[in-house]
């Protein structure tokens, strides 16, 4: 048996000799920090090293990090110092392209390369209805020409009636099935108007409610149907497009073709004259005969949600090559503007005076789409 009073003095001085050992190595490790001095020997390895050595706070020293702000480097944008790789690799393709096609496609190939830029640098903007300028011009709208110009081989009328600048209102009839005629007097309004302007158009909730479709068109330039965002597009003297009719009007059956429907409660009127804005009535032929509707799944419309499931002369017996538009001739055609800034204030909240100017709208209109149909001797030609 051990003797107990031996082992305990034993015990008591290994516990002595222990916290010595640790305060050796924190005598060692703390000369390091304080001093900067590289240590030597067996404590090297457990000292902190020079650089992560405290900063006393200064007038010049963020209170919650203890860090000194003076040496911190000024951030660099990506317009500043982000761009030089990209230059460096765009600048390469660009070589490549041109060694390829030529030196023919000169300005294709820088302006290309001038968009990609843009987009890996950041270097666009984005107004606050998400209106993308850059990428309308550089890549929806080259999507719509061939359509435009090869397909439908679209006939402009009256391009003169859009004012060159300032706020205006384009009110056009609604066909078509799928709403391809807004599209389509987008790309009219912007090429064949001397002074190339967009047309912000106004849009059904369901298209902000897609997918990819409400982010599509959000960056083409469109924004909600409502009295709100009329108003401030007009205030901003932005050229806005409205189709009155709504789904009543693309989903009307090819027996009603070119009748338009009721043009709701006129609010794109009170927006206009609260703005001071000239309405233009649009006219569009050919819209009809793209995706001719001969019957209505109204069942299968309620069940999923959506205003109308069509069958047309192509769809769904051909499959997706039933979604492909047949190739009407079209004609848009905009009118004389409408004056608005001849009423006096509170015009816009008398409702008589709403209604008849929507109806005058309307009737203009109309009595063009008729003038236009007596006028075309072929459908597709």
């Amino acid at each position: 048996m051990p003797d107990e009073p031996g082992e305990a003095r034993r015990v008591k001085s290994l516990d002595a000799v222990k916290p010595a050992k640790r305060a050796v190595r924190t005598v060692r490790a703390e000369p390091a920090v304080a001093t900067g001095v590289k240590p030597t020997g067996a404590g090297a390895r457990r000292t902190r090293p020079a650089a992560a050595k405290r900063v006393p706070p200064t007038a010049t020293t963020t209170r919650s990090t203890g860090r000194a702000t003076d040496d911190k480097p000024p951030a660099t944008s990506a317009r500043e110092g982000g761009t030089k790789p990209v230059d460096e690799v765009l600048k390469l393709v660009g070589e490549l392209v041109r060694h390829v096609i030529g030196n023919d496609g000169d300005d294709k190939v820088e302006q290309a390369l001038d968009f990609l830029r843009r987009r890996l640098t950041g270097d666009y903007e984005v107004d606050e209805f998400g209106f993308d300028e850059q990428l309308t011009d550089n890549v929806l709208l080259p999507l719509l020409r061939p359509l435009f110009r090869r397909w439908f081989r679209v006939e402009v009328r009256g391009i003169e009636n859009i004012p060159a600048a300032g706020a205006a209102l384009i009110v056009a009839n609604h066909s078509g099935t799928i709403p391809l005629d807004s599209l389509m007097t987008e790309v009219a309004v912007h090429d064949e108007h001397p002074s190339h302007r967009h047309l912000r158009t106004l849009g059904a909730d369901l298209v902000f409610q897609l997918p990819f479709v409400a982010d599509v068109a959000r960056k083409n330039g469109s924004t909600l149907a409502c009295n709100e965002d009329t108003e401030r597009l007009l205030a901003a003297g932005e050229l806005v497009g409205v189709w009155p009719e709504g789904f009543k009007g693309i989903g009307k059956p090819f027996s009603e073709r070119y009748k338009l429907q009721r043009f709701g409660r006129g609010g794109f009127v009170s927006a206009a004259i609260r703005a001071k804005a000239p309405i233009v009535p649009c006219s569009i032929v050919g819209a009809e005969e793209t995706y001719p509707m001969i019957a209505n799944l109204a069942t299968l419309a309620r069940m999923i949600g959506v205003p109308y499931v069509p069958i047309t002369p192509t769809f769904p017996w051909l499959g997706p090559l039933g979604l492909i538009p047949l190739p009407a001739k079209w004609i848009i055609e905009f009118g004389e503007p409408i004056a608005t800034d001849g009423h006096g204030d509170g015009a816009a909240d008398d409702p008589m005076l709403v209604f008849e100017l929507t109806d005058r709208v309307r009737e203009t209109i109309q009595q063009t789409l008729y003038a236009l149909l007596v006028r075309r001797t072929s459908t597709f030609f």
